[in-house]
């Protein structure tokens, strides 16, 4: 008897909370998205391309220990960096920055058109692949700038440099 009213008893009460569960409609994480000027890319996202900023594409090379020319420019006078290399990652860094801007535009620009191709009902296979290569190939190229400019860094600093900056940040680089 016991454990019959028990049972009718959790019953009761599992109903209104299911009937609850019911009632709340489903969001998907994208909602609020679809007003973007560009859905693909966030106003942070267009914000850091236009400005030439990582956008994480050098973690490779930072997360095994190759500093980059900005947080290198950052911490110039931890790391203890002569004129001479200051000047030197400046130029690097200006070269990166300009190349990071125009890819950085020119991707903004193409992920504006996949979107356009979807919103006007013009988008097929053959299209699609179209723009997703460009896309792909355009932003391999932003991330080889990034990338790039902190292979340069290896030719510019020391290891004992080196060594100073990843301390710095909190890196324990343990190369395998």
């Amino acid at each position: 008897m016991k454990t019959s009213l028990f049972i009718i008893a959790i019953t009761l009460f599992a109903v209104p909370a299911n009937a609850n569960e019911a009632k709340q409609p489903h969001h998907s994480k994208y909602a609020g998205q679809e007003n973007r000027m560009i859905k693909s890319l966030s106003d942070d996202d267009i914000k850091k391309l236009r400005n030439g900023g990582g956008w994480g594409l050098a973690k490779a090379a930072e997360l095994n220990g190759v500093p980059g020319p900005t947080h290198l420019l950052e911490l110039k006078h931890q790391v203890a960096l002569r004129d001479d290399q200051v000047v030197a990652i400046e130029a690097s860094f200006r070269e990166m920055k300009s190349q990071a801007i125009s890819y950085g535009e020119k991707l903004i620009d193409l992920e504006k058109q996949l979107g356009h191709l979807f919103r006007s009902g013009s988008v097929n296979h053959a299209t699609l692949r179209v723009a997703l290569g460009e896309i792909a190939t355009t932003r391999m190229e932003l991330r080889y700038v990034h990338l790039s400019s902190h292979l340069d860094m290896l030719a510019i600093i020391s290891q004992d440099q080196i060594k100073k900056y990843n301390e710095i940040q909190g890196y324990s680089i343990q190369h395998q």
